[in-house]
């Protein structure tokens, strides 16, 4: 093995261990979780939502609840607000694209659900705009962000922060994020 591929590994392997030894994410990350169990153990929903590679992982998040994580257990109502393209289209078209997530939240969203933004800058400028709407309707808002946490860390009742400046390095840390908050959930919903 070169060095140079032994660097870009352990590099890689680094920011998961740093996310999982930063004790302020660990915390947020429980009560993210909790947080969610409590919206769908009182009949709410987890809205999910993100661009690019954030958005494979809303959809990924989202069969996890919906399907199964790693326990038989009923499913959760989840919805990535990724998927629909006919809608996503018709938004970006008729409006623009800074309202795709918006105008779902506005139609989907009920006081008491959760809204999950996932942006690796923390400053999508149609993330941040769902957020708001999201927190104008009561909606709980939860942000899976890195870096300095952009202005989602600003926004979001409570904001996970991955301490990476590397988009490649946030994104690994973010499935990690995701699937300890499935395994959370599916202990205690």
């Amino acid at each position: 093995m070169t060095p140079i591929i032994k660097s870009l590994i352990q590099d890689s392997l680094n920011v998961s261990t740093k996310v999982l030894q930063d004790e302020d994410l660990v915390s947020h990350i429980e009560k993210a979780a909790g947080t969610i169990v409590d919206a769908l153990k009182s009949g709410h929903k987890v809205l999910i939502f993100g661009n690019g590679g954030s958005a494979a992982d809303s959809q990924h998040f989202a069969a996890e609840l919906v399907s199964r994580f790693q326990k038989e257990r009923e499913a959760y109502a989840a919805v990535a607000l990724t998927t629909d393209t006919s809608l996503l289209s018709a938004i970006g078209n008729d409006y623009d694209f800074g309202k795709v997530f918006m105008r779902q939240i506005e139609a989907l969203g009920r006081s008491g659900d959760i809204a999950f933004a996932i942006s690796t800058s923390g400053n999508a400028k149609n993330v941040l705009a769902a957020v708001q709407a999201a927190k104008t309707k009561g909606l709980k808002t939860i942000a899976l962000t890195g870096g300095t946490g952009g202005g989602l860390a600003q926004t979001a009742d409570l904001a996970l922060i991955v301490p990476s400046k590397i988009t490649a390095r946030i994104q690994e840390a973010h499935i990690l994020i995701i699937h300890i908050i499935c395994h959370l959930i599916e202990n205690r919903a």
